[in-house]
C-alpha cells in the first residue's frame, strides 16, 4: 500500500478519472435500452448500475495492484448492444445467461486457450489492431469542431500548449480547459444529477436452452471477439505483459457473481485502457499502473452513488467527452501506427489490420476488431505460407 501511494500522481489519478468518464458516457444509454428490453424496473436498472460499478471497480484495483501494471477491465459494449436489440426474453433466463456467459469466460482463461491464441499474434498485428480501434475516437474529436467549434478548438490549443511546456499535466489542463469553456457556455447539466446511493436487487436465475442458444453463446463470442481480444492487443502494443489467464478468469468470475444483480459481462478494456497505459498518465511506465487503480476507485463511486454519478456524467456535454478522448489518445494512436509499420515484412498485414479494424465492419455480430485480426491473419498467411 505505500508503494502504492507513492506512485500515485495527479497525472494518474486525472488519467483514471478521464478513463471512466469516456467509458461510461459512451456507452452507459446502451445499459439502459438494454435493462428496458430485458423489462427491468427502475431498482432494478439502478441495481445493474451498482454491479457494473462494483464490478469493474475491484477488478480493476485488484488486477492492477497484483500485477502492478494498468490492468482495466469494462463492460461488454457490443454484449450490451446484442442484448438491448434482444426481445422476448424474461430477465431471469437473461440473468441464467449472463451466468453461463462467464462460466465460458473462466473456461477459457482457466485452460489457457484464449493466451495461446494471443500468443499467435504478431506485435505488428496487435499494435494496428489498437491504433485502428483508437483512430475512430481521433476522428470523432476532429468532427465535434463542427458542432462546437469554440470548444474543441480551446481544448485542442490547451493540449498543444500543454505537450510543449508541462506534459505530464497536458490531459488534465485539457479538461479543465473544457469545464471553463462549456460552463461559460451554459452547457453544463447540473440539473441532471439527483443525489441517491444505490442499491443492489437480486434476479433468480433460471436456464433455458433457447436462451443460452440465443443470449449466451453470441455474448460470450462478441465479448471475447470484440472486447478481449483488443484488450490484450493495447496491454502488448502499450509493451506491457500481463498475465492474460489469470486477467479473463478474473472478469469470468466477476461475471458470474454479479450477473444476478445487472453485471451481464466484464471484459478487458482497450480504448479506456488506453489512456491509462499512456505517457499522459505517468512518464514511468512503472507508475502508469496507477491510472487502472484510480479508475478503479472511480467505477466503485459510481457503483455504489448509481444514478448520481451517471447524471453527473452526462452533465459534461457529449462534445468534450469527445475531444478529451481523442486528445488523451494521440499519443497512443501515433505509437501504436510506428510499431505496427516498423517491420516492412508484416507492414502489408499490418496495414490491412489498423484499416479493417477503423471501418467498424460488423459480420455476424462480431465487431471490426476481431475481423481486423482476420485480415491481417489472411495477409501474413498468404505472404509467409511455408518461407524460411
Amino acid at each position: 500500500m505505500q508503494r502504492a501511494l507513492k506512485d500515485l500522481s495527479l497525472s494518474a489519478t486525472v488519467a483514471g478519472f478521464v478513463a471512466v468518464l469516456v467509458g461510461f458516457t459512451s456507452s452507459v444509454a446502451i445499459i439502459f435500452q438494454a435493462t428496458q428490453q430485458l423489462g427491468a424496473t427502475e431498482a432494478q436498472t439502478t441495481s445493474w448500475i451498482w454491479a457494473l460499478g462494483i464490478g469493474m471497480g475491484l477488478t480493476s484495483l485488484g488486477l492492477s495492484l497484483w500485477t502492478r501494471q494498468p490492468v482495466l477491465t469494462a463492460w461488454s459494449t457490443p454484449g450490451a448492444a446484442l442484448l438491448a436489440a434482444t426481445s422476448g426474453v424474461p430477465m431471469a433466463e437473461a440473468i441464467g445467461a449472463f451466468i453461463v456467459c462467464g462460466g465460458l469466460i473462466v473456461l477459457f482463461g482457466v485452460t489457457r486457450v484464449f493466451e495461446r491464441l494471443m500468443d499467435r499474434i504478431p506485435i505488428a498485428i496487435a499494435a494496428a489492431l489498437l491504433a485502428g480501434v483508437l483512430a475512430r475516437f481521433g476522428l470523432d474529436a476532429v468532427l465535434a469542431t463542427k458542432t462546437q467549434p469554440l470548444l474543441v478548438v480551446a481544448m485542442a490549443l490547451t493540449y498543444l500548449a500543454g505537450r510543449r511546456w508541462w506534459p505530464r499535466y497536458a490531459t488534465p489542463a485539457v479538461l479543465l480547459m473544457g469545464i471553463l469553456v462549456a460552463g461559460v457556455q451554459g452547457q453544463l447539466q447540473w440539473r441532471d444529477v439527483h443525489w441517491q446511493w444505490a442499491l443492489p436487487v437480486w434476479t433468480t436465475p433460471t436456464f433455458s436452452v433457447t436462451t443460452l442458444i440465443g443470449v449466451a453463446l453470441p455474448l460470450f463470442l462478441v465479448t471475447m471477439a470484440s472486447q478481449n481480444l483488443p484488450g490484450v492487443a493495447a496491454q502488448r502494443a502499450a509493451g506491457y505483459d500481463t498475465p492474460v489467464s489469470a486477467s479473463i478468469t478474473t472478469t469470468g468470475l466477476a461475471t458470474v457473481l454479479l450477473a444476478p444483480f445487472g453485471g451481464y459481462a466484464f471484459n478487458l478494456a482497450a480504448i479506456t485502457a488506453a489512456i491509462c497505459m499512456g505517457r499522459e498518465a505517468h512518464e514511468d511506465p512503472k507508475r502508469r499502473y496507477m491510472a487502472s487503480v484510480m479508475a478503479g476507485v472511480f467505477y466503485l463511486m459510481i457503483g455504489l452513488a448509481g444514478g448520481a454519478v451517471v447524471g453527473l456524467l452526462h452533465a459534461f456535454p457529449k462534445e468534450l467527452v469527445t475531444a478529451v478522448a481523442g486528445l488523451a489518445l494521440l499519443g497512443t494512436i501515433a505509437g501504436g501506427l510506428s510499431a505496427a509499420l516498423k517491420e516492412e515484412k508484416h507492414r502489408d498485414a499490418a496495414l490491412l489490420t489498423f484499416l479493417v479494424t477503423l471501418s467498424g465492419l460488423s459480420l455476424l455480430g462480431i465487431g471490426s476488431a476481431f475481423w481486423g485480426v482476420v485480415a491481417g491473419a489472411v495477409s501474413l498467411m498468404v505472404q509467409h505460407f511455408r518461407q524460411r
